[in-house]
């Protein structure tokens, strides 16, 4: 029998990438997706679009209103404008308030139905190390938590969170996921959510200098002109 892995699966690169490894390690892939009240749905539209190309049994989506209903981030709150310029700040305002820790307490209750023994997630501590629950001290937390929290954890069948990208740079997951095959022409990362990529939100700036350091152009297209040799 297959061993089996929830990967939770936005629609974006980070993501996409955990889906490439976690095929690559020989897991059946079960993918979940929020919706959570961002901004757009493109992402979801996206990830689906993934997850057909994986060819995987079953895609859950799972609808959470909660986080649109008490905002608090540029993701989830109209009133609060997307940053282009918050790179490098302590915590962004595009930080949603515990959503990994609430993605990841679904996704292992979802991984305890399944029988899987692995929970793929694309955090980084990297790029975007102002985020409090892209941590390892927060996943190393979680890890303990679920198998304290679910009946496989306390019979003996252990959960496990996979980070594979927790130290990567942006460019250097993009090499790996390149190397891997991950079909990165159908991910996207813009806050913005058109049918192009703004290509100035600090997700945008974020995904197009990782391309650029690791040597490769960005497959999907972009609203404004980019020299990828600069």
């Amino acid at each position: 029998m297959a061993k089996k892995a929830v990967v939770v699966l936005s629609g974006g690169l980070d993501s996409t990438t955990c889906m490439g490894i976690a095929k690559d390690q020989g897991y059946e892939l079960y993918p979940i997706t929020f919706s959570y009240g961002q901004r757009h749905d493109r992402e979801i539209e996206q990830a689906k679009k993934v997850a057909a190309y994986f060819q995987v049994k079953q895609h859950r989506i799972v609808d959470i209103g909660f986080f649109k209903q008490i905002g608090g981030s540029a993701l989830t709150d109209a009133s609060v404008s997307v940053p282009q310029d918050g790179l490098g700040q302590d915590i962004p305002v595009t930080y949603v308030p515990a959503r990994n820790m609430i993605f990841l307490s679904l996704a292992s209750a979802y991984a305890e139905v399944l029988g899987a023994e692995a929970i793929f997630t694309g955090v980084s501590s990297v790029d975007y190390s102002g985020y409090p629950d892209c941590r390892p001290e927060f996943i190393d937390s979680m890890n303990q938590t679920i198998n304290l929290a679910t009946k496989a954890g306390v019979t003996d069948h252990r959960l496990s969170i996979q980070t594979p990208l927790i130290h990567l740079s942006k460019s250097e997951t993009i090499k790996l996921g390149t190397k891997l095959g991950v079909p990165y022409h159908l991910t996207t990362s813009c806050y913005n959510g058109g049918d192009k990529a703004c290509g100035v939100c600090d997700s945008c700036r974020l995904r197009i200098k990782g391309f650029k350091e690791a040597g490769l152009v960005d497959p999907i297209p972009y609203q404004v002109d980019i020299d990828w040799n600069a």
